[in-house]
């Protein structure tokens, strides 16, 4: 009965009896093939029938070119004219051919690709090369335009005149006439002008190989610079390294730079000699660099008394350097030792004065009006102690040997030992001067063959400086006799 009493028609629970009678027998798997595998069975079997039915009612052959020929550029081709005539072949309706036949069963791959590294088959045929363009005609020049003024060079400080900015550049424009090496005198030198042989080097003394020749220049204020350090005739034929050494440096800006050009010439025979002069050029380079500052400004205001001071005890630490170096290589003073010679010049235009100073051999010369000064007389030994002589135009020469010098401005601490023979002299500039500093193996035939410098007289005349490779080979200019290092600073004055 229901909750409300009554009776009900049919049991409510038959329908959940009849899902779940376990009495009733189970259904179990049909006997008819129903599987995946008998399904795809029957549809190859069906396909099979058709692709069978279509090939016995007529074969439809395929040609499929060879993919290796048909796509080789390289592939002779005959020529027209060979190809034998071909008869145009009755047109043929196609034989419809089943859609689903064709997807279902796709064709056998029998042609094989070759792969992409594989050089084509057939025989090569022939190749094109491109041919470059001619060159086009470059249009003309356009017309220049104005625009906004540049900030010129700090240190370009004097605009030269015309002639002496045109005698650097050769005269047609180009490449000009090669500098040839000449000789003066009948006869030129045994040795070969060019190089022979180089000096012998080890994996320890790479770093003390000097180059055969240095060349340098510039131009500040009213002067123009050049500088060249040469091996002599007999180092170059001996392979020897060149003993002399050139350094050329700038330092500070604008109007109050400092140039320094220093020559130093190693003595003969030494073997570190080159050695040397490298550090004595190194040395006092950098003592100069740290008082540039009051160098140039004493330059400036023409301070010859405060200059030579200074000058003298940083030449004097210098060999001191010198002296220490030896006695660390087991070699006597004498044996690692240089001659050294500066000259120190301002970049300001205004200022004309040029100092000169140094220790041991060598020239300063003064081409003026055509005419050579030498501006270092030789001076007897018996007045060497301590010498002032007025130069050729009353400039003074001051030379001072085994003298202590007053404490210097340009650097504090005791005093070093007393130096060698020490030479200092400042005298100003004309326009048209040529001043020129070099080593004793460019000032000994400038002194003992007229010819020599009267040659350079009318090559460094006007117009005015030569360029840098002519520089070269005027300093080259060989004498019989004369097979020495040569190294030289020239300054042209505008």
């Amino acid at each position: 009965m229901s909750q409300q009493g009554e009776k009900p028609a049919a049991h409510e629970d038959d329908w959940w009896r009849k899902l779940y009678d376990e009495t009733a027998p189970d259904t179990g798997p049909s006997s008819a093939p129903d599987s995946l595998d008998d399904r795809f069975d029957s549809v190859s079997d069906t396909v099979s029938e058709a692709v069978e039915s279509e090939s016995e009612r007529e074969p439809l052959p395929e040609v499929r070119p060879d993919p290796r020929t048909a796509w080789d550029p390289y592939r002779e081709q005959a020529p027209p004219s060979e190809e034998p005539e071909r008869k145009p072949e009755p047109e043929r309706e196609p034989e419809p051919v089943p859609v689903a036949t064709q997807a279902a069963v796709p064709g056998p791959r029998n042609t094989v690709f070759p792969a992409p590294w594989e050089a084509p088959a057939g025989p090569p045929g022939p190749r094109t090369f491109a041919v470059p363009k001619p060159p086009e005609p470059e249009p003309p020049p356009a017309p220049p335009v104005a625009g906004p003024a540049t900030a010129p060079d700090p240190s370009a400080l004097h605009e030269f005149p015309p002639d002496w900015a045109a005698s650097d550049a050769p005269a047609d424009g180009g490449g000009g006439a090669r500098p040839l090496v000449d000789h003066l005198g009948d006869r030129p030198p045994t040795y070969e002008a060019e190089p022979a042989a180089l000096p012998a080097a080890t994996s320890e003394n790479l770093d003390a190989l000097v180059p055969d020749t240095v060349l340098d220049g510039a131009r500040y204020g009213t002067y123009t610079l050049r500088a060249a350090s040469v091996r002599g005739d007999s180092a170059r034929f001996r392979g020897e390294p060149r003993r002399d050494a050139l350094l050329t440096a700038r330092f500070g800006a604008a109007e109050s730079a400092l140039v320094l050009v220093a020559v130093a010439g190693g003595v003969r025979g030494g073997e570190g000699a080159h050695l040397a002069a490298a550090d004595a050029c190194r040395w006092i380079g950098g003592a100069v660099a740290r008082s540039h500052a009051r160098l140039s400004e004493d330059i400036r205001a023409g301070r010859r008394a405060d200059l030579k001071s200074g000058l003298h005890r940083l030449t004097d630490r210098t060999y001191g350097k010198l002296r220490a170096r030896a006695a660390e290589l087991g070699l006597e003073p004498g044996e690692y030792t240089t001659s050294l010679r500066c000259l120190l010049l301002s970049a300001d235009p205004d200022c004309r004065t040029r100092v000169f100073f140094g220790v041991g051999s060598g020239g300063l010369f003064r081409l003026r009006d055509g005419l050579w000064q030498d501006l270092e007389p030789v001076i007897p030994e018996e007045s060497a102690s301590g010498v002032s002589e007025a130069g050729p135009d009353g400039d003074r020469l001051t030379m001072d040997l085994q003298i202590t010098t007053p404490p210097s401005p340009y650097s504090d601490g005791p005093a070093p030992p007393p130096a060698e023979l020490f030479r200092f002299r400042a005298s100003v500039a004309r326009p048209g001067d040529t001043l020129l500093l070099c080593s004793n193996g460019f000032a000994e035939p400038m002194r003992d063959e007229p010819e020599f410098p009267d040659e350079l007289a009318e090559r460094w005349g006007p117009p005015g400086p030569p360029g840098l490779p002519a520089f070269l080979a005027d300093t080259q200019l060989r004498i019989k006799g004369y097979a020495d290092d040569r190294t030289c600073a020239a300054v042209w004055e505008a």
